[in-house]
């Protein structure tokens, strides 16, 4: 019960008929920026970011480039690749992604679930990403992440992004 009452409980499904309609492959186009904030286990930040982003899209076929610059002064670079189908549903492979991303769009709202490997500074650890984004009426997205490892919350990420 107290899953269905957290962050982790919520589904895509809640979502579907919600506006505005998340597409991304228009939402995620063009150059977009996003600043962003990542906190600890304890919820303190412990991060800032800044991010340059690019969406390039020939059909349902996209990449994200992503380009961030850390408070701290590192920099880290992810390029996603996206397949989306027809029922709004997607994968999406990184380098830092062990495996695949698993992802669904409804409504407002897109939810991707994947492991990742933290980088070097952070251990090299592989965790558990529930990342959400959601569409707001000015056509900001509103970026919430949970990272996971053995199921304790071990970080949360959010972050803006809008396009430029």
């Amino acid at each position: 019960m107290l899953k269905r009452l957290s962050f982790a409980g919520q589904t895509p499904g809640d979502y579907a008929e919600t506006e505005p309609h998340f597409d991304l492959r228009y939402h995620l186009c063009g150059p977009l920026k996003s600043e962003g904030i990542i906190y600890g286990p304890t919820g303190k930040v412990v991060s800032q970011f800044i991010a340059d982003m690019e969406g390039i899209w020939n059909g349902n076929s996209g990449e994200l480039r992503e380009s961030f610059r850390f408070a701290s002064g590192s920099v880290d670079r992810r390029v996603w690749n996206i397949e989306l189908d027809a029922d709004r549903i997607y994968t999406a492979t990184a380098a830092d992604v062990v495996g695949q991303a698993q992802g669904k769009v409804k409504g407002m709202a897109a939810q991707s679930l994947y492991k990742i490997r933290l980088g070097s500074e952070a251990g090299g650890h592989v965790v558990s990403a529930n990342d959400w984004m959601y569409l707001s009426e000015n056509g900001v997205i509103l970026n919430r992440s949970q990272f996971r490892k053995f199921g304790i919350k071990v970080g949360e990420l959010f972050a803006t992004i809008r396009p430029l």
